[in-house]
């Protein structure tokens, strides 16, 4: 109310000083009309305005303002939405050219901050509005309500965008379930003050940018005393009169259709939320700015007196360089003075403006924005003072999306704001430990992330142990088989002397016996800690041991083929039978596989690994074959071995021999290879401990397979038929073979 009538007074009393073409203290005027205003010879000192485009000093060098530019202003409301992560907001404005233009810098700062503008729009500023602007404002309220964004700011220089919001939007719409932030100008005028539409609860517990509140000695004295017969001319209050009392001075009235003014009318009987006489926001910055002016031109006059100058000529220009230089205390101890922009420095207040009467609006002070502070003190806010709107329980919320929890990460969609996005789990072996996770992060080899994928825990180790079900299971067939081996044996050796097992070549039947015990104890090895040392002679030692077994059976079905032809006349094979033909063939076949496990073992020997990736959350222990073309050699050389003995034995197999073992070893060289062609299948689709279990089966199977297809036949003869086991019945058997 009282700014108008302290601008007029101001400026009267400063026009009186000398020249009024060149001295002017401006308000919050719209932009085309405040522009227009200013030329190269006219020093302004604003009070209101915040326009960046102030801040060129080439275009404007005689422009000062006692109020911050509208930069500082952004920096404020963007903190402001950091400190309540609000980054879902949409901006009101008003179709004013520099209302738009501090909008859309207003929206680039607000993008650039990282948060998102959901919409902006203008609304006409007209008193009387045509029925397409009445349409489109219309159009704008009901997008606002349904809009997600819950935080809306009101942008404007203009105060009257309150009243038009009130007058327009809260009968129709739902508006009062946003919240608001209202620019300095809308804030800083106490225009919420002066809304009589009752319950208009649009606004309630919005907060405000406002020009920091201050004392004026002996102001509320002088106001309290106004009356308007102690002015020459009342003009200059009949605004003040016509708006605070809603009545005409008989001084030059307006056709209003308010009644006569009694006289008796006060400023005193108006309540301190109506009229706050104690603090003043706007009005202490025109006082600022008349202070300011008349130092200027103190200085000015003093410097000129001094120098002898008794005709003082007033030249504009020079004025200048004595405004860049004021400098004084308010009353109150806020020392004014011009930065290199023309700006006073101050503060902002942050104030939250609350219904209580049910028509009424308060504002209370919840913080301030200093914008010389350090960046991370700049704001200040008593979170606990705040009134927020009933339609909020609590904080209110204003984002496009909500926040991806921990575990989770975000995935943007080109076509959408920054601010809308998807949340989407941690993948497999990723975690996140914070909220709004762009990019998960991977755990340490030796860790994994736990079930919500927040953080990494230690992953099991395992292999395959002797307690393992798996384990123990191979363990117990091993042995089992080991024993049976052990007791076929034994049999043989007992019955060393009986024509079966002579007719058989008993030497290589002891060492084959002896190799096939060896193989099912070797695949214990492959059960329990991979160690260094495990690791280096489990596969050597199968390798081996198998070669061994399956060249044992080679050259007992070569010797079969040679003591059968030597029988024939004139035959070269004669002068062999009886020789060590077994045992040369034994050991060349077993020097092939040694060559290739020393080869091995110098290039590239196993070792113990971590396998990490086999199975999740865990480290499978186990042995690498370190190199693998080594390994499959030595597998290939004894599946060329058995391959061969199958060869021979097959076409043994109808020998007349009346123990002949061809039969049996082809049956049990079909075996083995079928068992071994499986194995390398299965070996490569296996992962972890599996793949060694694999193995074992293998090993197992095939040696139980020679086992019992070569030797359990003939320990039922020995054991059952002995009526079999004669030297009588093998010459039988030998004349009924014979080929007529």
């Amino acid at each position: 109310m009282v700014l108008l009538f302290l601008a007029g007074v101001g400026v009267l009393a400063l026009r009186h000083l000398r020249d009024s073409e060149s001295l002017l203290v401006e308000g919050c005027t719209p932009w085309q009309t405040y522009k227009a205003s200013l030329d190269n010879n006219t020093h302004k000192i604003s009070y209101g305005s915040m326009d960046l485009q102030f801040n060129d000093r080439t275009e404007f060098p005689f422009f000062y303002r006692t109020v911050p530019n509208d930069y500082s202003q952004f920096s404020g409301m963007i903190q402001l939405l950091n400190f309540f992560r609000w980054n879902w907001v949409g901006i009101l404005t008003s179709d004013d050219e520099g209302d738009q233009r501090g909008s859309e810098q207003l929206k680039k700062e607000i993008i650039r901050s990282g948060s998102c503008v959901a919409f902006l729009e203008a609304i006409p500023l007209a008193l009387f509005l045509t029925d397409q602007q009445i349409a489109r404002l219309d159009w704008i309220f009901d997008m606002i309500q349904k809009s997600l964004a819950n935080v809306v700011i009101m942008y404007s220089t203009s105060s009257y965008l309150t009243s038009l919001i009130c007058n327009k939007g809260h009968q129709k719409f739902k508006l009062a379930g946003k919240q608001w932030v209202l620019s300095t100008a809308v804030s800083s005028l106490n225009e919420l003050h002066s809304i009589h539409i009752p319950r208009c609860v649009i606004f309630n517990g919005s907060l405000g940018f406002a020009i920091p509140k201050g004392e004026i000695l002996g102001f509320k004295d002088f106001l309290y005393n106004i009356y308007p017969s102690t002015f020459p001319d009342p003009f200059i209050v009949q605004s003040l009169w016509r708006e605070a009392f809603f009545c005409e001075l008989p001084y030059r009235p307006l056709p209003t259709g308010f009644p006569e003014c009694t006289g008796k009318e006060r400023l005193s009987d108006f309540s301190v939320s109506e009229f706050d006489v104690d603090n003043f926001r706007l009005t202490y910055s025109i006082y600022l700015s008349v202070y300011a002016m008349a130092h200027a031109l103190k200085n000015m006059f003093t410097v000129k007196h001094q120098h002898l100058e008794h005709r003082i000529e007033f030249l504009p220009w020079k004025l200048n360089q004595y405004i860049k230089r004021v400098r004084f205390k308010t009353p109150n101890g806020h020392e004014i003075l011009f930065n290199e922009n023309g700006e006073v420095p101050t503060t902002y207040d942050i104030i939250n403006w609350v219904m209580f009467s049910g028509w009424a609006y308060t504002s209370i002070n919840v913080g301030s924005f200093n914008p010389s502070a350090p960046k991370d003190q700049q704001l200040t806010m008593n979170q606990s003072a705040i009134f927020w709107n009933p339609h909020f329980k609590q904080t209110p919320r204003s984002v496009c999306s909500e926040s991806c929890a921990s575990g989770y990460r975000k995935v943007f969609d080109k076509q959408k704001p920054i601010c809308c996005f998807d949340c989407f789990p941690c993948a497999e072996g990723e975690y996140s430990n914070r909220t709004d996770a762009e990019n998960c992060l991977k755990c340490p080899e030796d860790q994994w992330p736990n079930e919500k994928k927040v953080e990494c825990i230690t992953r099991l180790i395992e292999f395959l142990s002797y307690t393992d079900p798996l384990g123990a299971i191979f363990t117990s067939t091993a042995i089992v088989f080991s024993i049976v081996n052990a007791l076929v044996l034994s049999i043989f050796i007992k019955y060393r002397d009986t024509p079966l097992v002579k007719a058989n070549n008993q030497e290589l039947s002891y060492i084959l016996l002896v190799f096939l015990m060896l193989s099912f104890l070797c695949s214990l090895m492959f059960i329990g800690y991979p160690g260094n040392v495990t690791c280096l002679i489990q596969q050597v030692a199968f390798g081996i041991i198998f070669t061994i077994v399956v060249s044992s059976v080679l050259a007992k079905t070569i010797i079969v083929l040679i003591a059968f032809n030597a029988t024939k006349p004139r035959s070269k094979l004669s002068k062999w039978v009886g020789t060590r033909v077994s045992s040369y063939l034994l050991f060349l076949c077993s020097s092939g596989e040694v060559v290739i496990c020393i080869i091995w073992l110098l290039i590239s020997p196993p070792f113990p690994e971590y396998d990490t990736q086999s199975e999740p959350g865990k480290m499978i222990l186990k042995c690498n074959e370190g190199s693998t073309i080594a390994f499959y050699s030595m597998i290939g050389y004894i599946g060329f071995l058995a391959f061969l003995s199958f060869i021979v034995a097959f076409l043994a197999r109808n020998l007349p021999d009346s123990f002949n073992e061809a039969q049996h070893i082809t049956f049990s060289m079909l075996v083995f290879c079928s068992v071994w062609i499986s194995f390398i299948p299965a070996y490569l689709s296996a992962k972890g401990k599996y793949m060694v279990a694999v193995e074992i089966f293998a090993i197992l199977a095939s040696s139980a397979g020679l086992l019992g297809c070569i030797f359990i036949p003939k320990c039922y003869i020995i054991l059952f038929r002995p009526d079999l086991n004669t030297r009588g019945h093998l010459i039988e058997k030998q004349n009924f073979n014979k080929p007529k």
